[in-house]
């Protein structure tokens, strides 16, 4: 009969793992790349990221207001108002508001919708 192996557990240097991290949190990085590319499964990679989000500081947002000026808004005249068209096709619902401006624009764009 063959004797069992015994398994070695790996261990890692801080400063790899800082270093992994790092690399994890850059933009469009892949985790599974990263461990790859270090020879490092994956798995263990997530476990890191998890205790490190763990170890961190909550961050308590602050709450400040901010003085805004807000412009008025312009009143709508009742002959500037615009169409309001509803088409119906099967389950499909389209609801427009079209400038009363543009009026021939939107008989162009309707018959070419119902075509």
């Amino acid at each position: 009969m063959e004797a069992e192996q015994s398994r070695k557990r790996r261990r890692y240097s801080r400063e790899l793992k800082a270093q992994v991290l790092a690399e994890c949190d850059e933009p469009g990085a892949s985790v599974a790349k990263v461990a790859m590319s270090h020879g490092i499964n994956a798995n263990i990679v997530h476990g890191w990221r998890k205790l490190a989000r763990e170890a961190a500081p909550q961050m308590v947002a602050r709450q400040e207001f901010v003085p805004v000026a807000v412009a008025p808004t312009a009143q709508v005249r009742s002959d500037e108002r615009g169409i309001e068209l509803e088409l119906r096709r099967g389950a499909v619902t389209i609801k427009l508001l079209w400038p009363m401006s543009a009026a021939a624009e939107l008989a162009a764009w309707t018959r070419e919708l119902v075509r």
